[in-house]
């Protein structure tokens, strides 16, 4: 029988491997695994967005995947667009690399769809790529792209699951996210994007019936940190809603990921999201609805891993480097699950996969730094 998705079982078995000193290895602090949905998720993930699309940058990212793992890390995030489908050919090479020490159900494979994937390298002809790859295979219509890039009818959705097993070369995805579909709300009505909302979320709910997929949700960008009357905000109440009419009870719509971090705190900081007629910030809305919440830019693509003031670095516990204090920042905030952080070396993975032996700072911090009784 084929193993397509992390099981608890599992995932509490790859947590327990690191809770003891074996060998030369360190043991990790216990606050480097969370409860999700009955699995145990490390609290720092790898992500795979940047880089150059050449055989150089791929053996690096393979490399960073496998010690990652070896390291005690079992999320992983990717896309199809993510490096024209190098990055997740490079998830799937060090997938088979680790394959006899660690399992497939011990790791959580995420993947995205709404941004055109091409193939290794752009194209010279974005239309004509289109048309040859979505248009003449029945997948998509050039009247379904937003902007000339992003799609997510449920057919496009679903080629997306496809490409991203057969990149991977595995039989399921943890989670499938809709990215960034606040892309949509630039040319249609709010009416006419929540219909098609639901249409997604129908495919997904059919993904999850075929076991290609485990659970579903959306990667935004801008959609949940804005103001309720920005016309790309997304309200968090109304996916779960919208999922709960498609999927019912057991829809699948368990998780939402965003960018948060010491230069965008919106998501802990603004209550811009209502949940049954109260005013709250995402990670709380999302906690009181039953989603995880996973953390992009937690380094702001490089800008946080220098020049964090002192009184920041000291309260969260005076760490080695302004990247590790930046990145103990978010995944010591209360509600977020997985902090994902872009590791295309080994060096960089050794590095950040170092503060998973350290305990997460204590919520007062929090109330501290953001009231400004932290002194300086």
């Amino acid at each position: 029988m084929e193993i397509r998705f992390a099981t608890s079982k599992a995932t509490a078995a790859f947590r327990d491997r690191f809770a003891a000193v074996t060998g030369n290895r360190e043991k990790l602090s216990p606050d480097n695994f969370r409860q999700s949905n009955s699995l145990s998720l490390s609290s720092i993930g790898i992500g795979t967005y940047l880089g150059n699309w050449d055989s150089d940058t791929d053996k690096k990212y393979t490399e960073a995947i496998v010690e990652y793992l070896r390291l005690g890390g079992n999320v992983i995030d990717t896309a199809p667009n993510y490096r024209f489908q190098r990055s997740e050919r490079c998830i799937g090479e060090a997938l088979r690399e680790t394959k006899a020490e660690l399992t497939r159900d011990s790791i959580f494979v995420c993947s995205k769809g709404g941004y055109l994937p091409f193939d290794s390298e752009p194209p010279s002809d974005v239309a004509n790529y289109f048309e040859e790859n979505f248009v003449k295979t029945g997948v998509a219509k050039f009247e379904d792209l937003v902007g000339g890039s992003h799609c997510m009818t449920p057919g496009y959705l679903t080629s997306q699951i496809e490409q991203s097993l057969r990149n991977m070369k595995i039989d399921g995805l943890d989670l499938f996210y809709i990215h960034n579909p606040e892309s949509q709300l630039a040319e249609v009505d709010r009416y006419t994007f929540e219909a098609r909302i639901a249409k997604a979320f129908e495919a997904l709910e059919t993904a999850r019936s075929e076991a290609k997929i485990n659970f579903y949700g959306v990667a935004t960008w801008n959609g949940f940190r804005i103001a309720p009357d920005e016309s790309v905000y997304h309200s968090l109440e109304r996916f779960a809603n919208i999922a709960r009419q498609v999927g019912g009870e057991a829809n699948g719509f368990k998780f939402v990921q965003l960018p948060y971090n010491l230069a965008m705190p919106e998501a802990f900081l603004v209550p811009n999201q209502a949940v049954k007629g109260k005013a709250l910030p995402t990670i709380q809305a999302a906690e009181d609805l039953g989603i995880s919440v996973m953390i992009s830019a937690p380094l702001l693509q490089g800008q946080l891993a220098m020049n964090v003031p002192l009184n920041i670095r000291q309260a969260l516990g005076a760490l080695t480097t302004d990247a590790m204090t930046s990145l103990q920042f978010v995944r010591s905030t209360p509600g977020v699950t997985t902090a994902l952080v872009g590791m295309s070396s080994r060096e960089h993975v050794v590095e950040n996969m170092a503060l998973a032996r350290k305990r997460i700072a204590s919520p007062d911090v929090f109330g501290d730094l953001f009231s400004g009784r932290q002194s300086a």
